[in-house]
């Protein structure tokens, strides 16, 4: 589990150091061990983290996340930096869980699946037929 961070920060509206503090961990909602979501949102340190490691500067993530503020997304990152082996180990988890839900469901796909993979082979034998 990922421990909370002991980070303090200075909001834009909190810029005075004699005003209450906030912490790190109030930009987020911890729901459970596997997912952790920007507070107010559905987004997840995944998805800001996911842009940040592919070289996105905080501006770029927010063009491709316009929900969040540049506050949101600094925060994200640094809770990333701060718990760096930590974070990178809930990334690792989140993608083999993603890839297992994957192969579950390439495995057994709904009926609406595969209906349309069936429509999609006839148009195709029709298509090699008719050339």
């Amino acid at each position: 589990m990922l421990a909370r961070s002991k980070v303090l920060c200075y909001t834009e509206a909190n810029t005075d150091p004699g005003d209450e503090m906030m912490r790190l961990e109030d930009y987020f909602d911890f729901l459970s061990p596997e997912d952790i979501r920007l507070k107010g949102h559905r987004i997840g340190i995944d998805d800001v983290l996911y842009y940040y490691l592919e070289g996105y500067t905080p501006e770029e993530i927010a063009a491709n996340l316009p929900t969040l503020s540049l506050e949101q997304i600094h925060a994200t990152i640094t809770y990333y930096l701060h718990n760096r082996a930590k974070v990178d180990a809930y990334l690792s988890r989140l993608a083999t869980w993603r890839e297992q839900r994957y192969r579950e469901w390439e495995a057994d796909p709904s009926p609406v699946v595969q209906r349309l993979r069936a429509l999609r082979s006839q148009r195709e034998r029709r298509q090699a037929a008719a050339t």
